[in-house]
């Protein structure tokens, strides 16, 4: 892997997403280089974007940016890793989304994380000490790691998923993208894996972008898929929801201002 270093002019991105205010990337690039991803796509930095899994960018006065938008930004809430995977291998050295973490809860501003990694649980001093304002979610596909060899193991994210629920932390899921033919056969396994946990289950089929291999589901399939899984979340008593059209729709528009 290379790691490479730039200095940028803002800290929080303007985000079209739902429940989002602002977005918040300490890296671009991501190890894990699932074969899902669409953030290549949408990551403005082309050495990062056109070398991905290959190239990782630290945003190396990130933290000096941040301190001061957040006391001339309107509070509100920040989702953190939105295009990579802020806790990927280099946050273990780098650090720069711990201390983001802190300056965003000391001035007032909720945080909502999405990630592969266990790492997170290194920051639950953190989490805890502001667990009014902080969620924590993590992305599941299969619990084999088929689609995400290079990520941690799936059962490694559901253990720490688990840890930080016990402590009473907002926790939830990313079940997706599912794919046809592909990790399908899984979603009610994991369903099923995670029934002793009290989370809440976010699911999607698969969306395509611009080269990525993978073909969307046909309607018939999901229309089913999606009824069996809202099943098995009633019959585990599990908060479960559909991501929206709607939601895509925005997620697309974003993105495309990038």
């Amino acid at each position: 892997m290379i790691v490479k270093s730039i200095k940028v002019k803002s800290a929080l991105s303007k985000s079209g997403l739902r429940e989002l205010d602002y977005s918040l990337n300490p890296y671009l690039g991501c190890v894990y280089s699932c074969p899902y991803c669409y953030a290549p796509n949408f990551t403005p930095n082309k050495e990062a974007s056109e070398n991905w899994g290959k190239v990782v960018i630290i945003k190396e006065n990130l933290l000096e940016v941040l301190m001061k938008e957040v006391k001339i930004y309107k509070k509100g809430v920040v989702g953190i890793s939105t295009i990579t995977d802020a806790y990927q291998p280099i946050e273990a050295l780098r650090k720069l989304t711990r201390e983001s973490l802190k300056v965003l809860l000391k001035n007032g501003f909720r945080v909502s994380i999405q990630t592969k990694s266990p790492l997170v649980l290194r920051d639950i001093d953190v989490l805890l000490e502001y667990k009014d304002r902080v969620d924590v979610g993590f992305t599941v596909t299969s619990l084999n790691n088929r689609l995400e060899p290079n990520a941690p193991p799936a059962r490694a994210r559901l253990r720490a998923l688990k840890k930080l629920s016990d402590e009473g932390l907002e926790t939830w899921i990313f079940l997706g993208p599912i794919i046809q033919g592909i990790n399908d056969m899984e979603i009610e396994d994991i369903i099923r894996e995670i029934s002793n946990i009290k989370v809440r289950v976010i699911f999607d089929n698969f969306h395509y972008y611009k080269g990525l291999k993978f073909k969307e589901g046909s309607t018939w399939w999901w229309v089913s898929l999606k009824n069996r899984i809202l099943e098995n979340c009633k019959r585990y008593d599990i908060e479960c929801h559909e991501e929206s059209e709607d939601w895509i729709y925005e997620k697309r528009k974003y993105y495309k201002t990038f």
